[in-house]
């Protein structure tokens, strides 16, 4: 007599290829965050333990460590700032420029961009980040 085995299906699942497409998957995602905001300057704003956000457009006023002054992230020279901070304030009703300004940077460089602003009759914001 010949007994055969009787072999039963038994349903699998391959996930071998799982662990590839998910290395991928964070490879993405980790590069993409990253680039994610490519726009900004990064600068160590002073601290403030009160804060206040503003609902209106704004134009963005970056100075760096090495004193490049960026509007909009847009390059513009020392020379230049007033007429590019005129150039990019006309139009609108009331002018606002949020300053990014480095903690450690001396304060007449402060003082300097105030200055332009209160003689083109800008309002200046110091932006700061949370304690």
């Amino acid at each position: 007599m010949k007994i055969r085995r009787r072999h039963k299906f038994a349903a699998e699942v391959a996930t071998s290829s799982l662990n590839d497409i998910m290395f991928f998957l964070l490879l993405f995602f980790l590069i993409i965050s990253t680039v994610a905001n490519p726009n900004i300057i990064k600068v160590l704003v002073p601290k403030a333990s009160e804060t206040q956000s503003l609902n209106k457009k704004t134009i963005t006023l970056t100075v760096t460590k090495d004193k490049d002054y960026y509007i909009n992230n847009k390059p513009v020279g020392k020379g230049n700032l007033e007429k590019d901070l005129i150039a990019a304030t006309h139009g609108l009703d009331e002018p606002t420029v949020v300053l990014y300004i480095p903690r450690d940077l001396e304060i007449q460089d402060l003082v300097d961009v105030l200055k332009v602003g209160v003689k083109n009759k800008i309002k200046i914001v110091l932006a700061t980040d949370r304690k």
